[in-house]
């Protein structure tokens, strides 16, 4: 079991690997790579990473066979999987979430969207985006409404 705030990205194209790579590491992650299907999924089932970054496109076994067999498995399947794929056809992404995916990205991965991403689903992150996107929030209905608190009361 993996203890560090590690990724696993499953990807054949080595330009695609770099530069998620780069992007991840400098916030603090570590990326494992696979190169294909067969591999990535050996490493799910070996070291069960808190979050998979998943090409669809890939030799020896496809992305939607591997998110399959992820989300078949109850040891594996509450782990994210964000399908970063070329495939940006009129429903691949409703496929692709169909398929077991918990998002999707289309290439080419655009950094603030991966970042975001990967912030939202990392499961200790998980809470502080939740917070921080319901603090904006709040802070956005109190704006709106005069910075007035308003109370609800209720009897018993």
């Amino acid at each position: 079991m993996i203890e560090r705030k590690t990724v696993l990205y499953i990807e054949d194209n080595p330009h695609n690997r770099r530069l998620v790579r780069r992007t991840l590491e400098r916030r603090g992650y570590d990326i494992i790579e696979a190169v294909d299907g067969e591999s990535g999924l050996e490493m799910v089932r070996e070291l069960k990473p808190p979050l998979i970054l998943l090409d669809i496109g890939l030799p020896k076994m496809d992305g939607i066979e591997v998110v399959g067999h992820i989300k078949a498995d109850d040891d594996l399947r509450k782990i994210p999987v964000i399908a970063i794929t070329a495939s940006a056809m009129h429903g691949d992404r409703e496929r692709f979430l169909e398929a077991g995916c918990d998002d999707y990205m289309s290439k080419p991965i655009q950094v603030l969207e991966l970042i975001d991403k990967v912030n939202q689903y990392y499961p200790s992150a998980t809470n502080v985006y939740q917070q921080q996107k319901a603090r904006a929030e709040a802070d956005k209905a109190s704006a709106q409404s005069g910075g007035q608190l308003l109370a609800v009361a209720h009897s018993t």
